[in-house]
């Protein structure tokens, strides 16, 4: 995966990020750290074809990006797998975690194999049957955030975003759900891209971390 090289990445009008550009191997674990507020998120929605760039271009699979959201092929835009900080803002409080994992294989047709494909990332993640069949809000924030990393999981994607995936968290929550996302990468042979203001976390995590100062110059 290419992110924009030379170019801006935008959050509506005004430029966030000028002259970014991060190449992920897959199977190799990148972390990118920086502080709050420096437009990191933007960079994350960006590489899950979330947020169209500016300018520039972004390389998935060596075939450039040409669509953003559901815009983007299917091929592409299922290749890519995200998990949110805040899990609340990612679920919709109507469905219950079963139909929260199970959505992006029903969107895509793959209905079909929901049930057995929840079931193995329920037990995977450390979710109970009974807490499949709860709304997020009679879950905790670390319950809602495993279903959220399973839903990231369920079509198998290529490559992980996690921007902030535990920030919310405790300290057992997070290594429970980094040990999850590691065995899927190793297993799987997925590029993973870790966004965080935590460099303890980062060097624990992944083979490299760029640090944010080093990579964009101050706009």
């Amino acid at each position: 995966m290419d992110l924009p090289e030379h170019g801006e990445l935008i959050d509506r009008l005004a430029p966030v990020v000028r002259d970014f550009s991060l190449r992920l191997a897959p199977g190799e674990a990148v972390g990118l750290l920086g502080p709050s507020g420096c437009g990191k998120s933007t960079v994350a929605r960006v590489a899950a074809l979330l947020h169209r760039p500016y300018a520039g271009r972004v390389v998935l699979d060596g075939e450039p990006v040409r669509g953003w959201r559901y815009s983007a092929p299917r091929a592409q835009r299922t290749a890519v797998g995200v998990v949110f900080q805040q899990p609340r803002m990612s679920a919709d409080p109507r469905l219950t975690l079963h139909a929260l994992i199970a959505e992006p294989l029903r969107a895509n047709g793959r209905g079909g194999e929901a049930d057995a494909r929840v079931g193995e990332l329920s037990d995977a993640v450390g979710l109970t049957r009974d807490l499949l069949a709860r709304r997020p809000h009679e879950v905790s924030d670390g319950q809602l955030q495993r279903a959220c990393l399973a839903r990231a999981l369920v079509l198998r994607p290529r490559w992980l975003v996690c921007d902030e995936m535990t920030a919310m968290l405790d300290a057992s929550t997070t290594a429970a759900l980094v040990a999850v996302v590691e065995e899927y990468r190793r297993g799987e042979g997925a590029g993973l891209l870790a966004v965080s203001h935590d460099p303890v976390l980062l060097s624990r995590w992944c083979a490299r971390t760029v640090v944010w100062a080093d990579t964009v110059p101050a706009v």
